[in-house]
């Protein structure tokens, strides 16, 4: 496993639990407004143990799981995002030997992986599940900059909706790249689901795109509009800051 960062203490990322979270290096998208550059674009696949990046500790895996077994009763549980954490075929090895610690174990996804999603859920290996639904199918290659396989998207969503875990989906709201429209077409790939998180575009940080940076997202009156919409789809759909 590649580890791209930890931060040691989060009180939002996983519902109802105190957890660190691990970041992986490495994307398979090129999401314009992604706010993990240092994640995804400038050595995927390198190795970046023991090198510090802006916003991230890196360290070795070796320390990780030092530091999860020094943790282990004052965290609950464990989120591992990216970058894509299913591109690395040794995850489900990898998130084993944190479960026998004793950790809950979150898992952050775009979905172009429904293999590894069956895998871990066969395993037993996740508590709780997020995918990240970039927009309508038709746009999909727009929004990521790469080549899609929608019918994985759809597999995926599919796959975690009847998987009987906890789960969410989210979306992040650009203007320029979703409007109001494709809520109800994103609505119709999830209809059914039980949450369905709206977030608003970030640009007061280092982003993908950098000529992104400092262009306004939608207002707080647009954002509860494409939450409403999104509520005849899903039994939940919120905007979350």
């Amino acid at each position: 496993m590649i580890i791209g960062g930890l931060e040691k203490l989060t009180f939002l990322d996983y519902p109802d639990h105190l957890a660190a979270i691990i970041f992986t290096q490495g994307c398979n998208f090129r999401c314009r407004f992604c706010y993990n550059p240092m994640l995804v674009l400038p050595r995927q696949g390198e190795d970046v143990k023991n090198k510090e990046e802006k916003g991230f500790s890196a360290l070795s895996t070796e320390d990780l799981f030092l530091f999860l077994r020094e943790r282990f009763g004052r965290l609950d549980g464990v989120v591992i995002t990216g970058g894509e954490p299913t591109m690395h075929p040794d995850l489900p090895s990898f998130i084993k030997k944190i479960k026998e610690i004793g950790y809950l174990v979150k898992l952050d996804t775009n979905g172009t992986n429904p293999g590894m999603i069956e895998k871990l859920l066969k395993e037993k290996l996740i508590d709780y599940i997020a995918m990240d639904l970039k927009a309508p199918l038709d746009k999909y290659e727009e929004v990521v900059g790469v080549k899609v396989n929608c019918d994985n998207i759809r597999k995926s969503a599919k796959m975690i909706i009847s998987s009987g875990l906890p789960y969410e989906f989210r979306t992040t709201v650009v203007p320029g790249l979703l409007v109001k429209e494709d809520i109800d077409k994103m609505g119709e790939i999830i209809k059914g689901a039980e949450k369905w998180y709206l977030q608003n575009f970030k640009s007061d940080t280092e982003l993908v795109d950098a000529k992104l940076k400092g262009e306004a997202g939608y207002t707080a009156k647009e954002m509860t509009e494409f939450a409403a919409i999104g509520k005849k789809y899903v039994k939940l759909c919120e905007v979350r800051s």
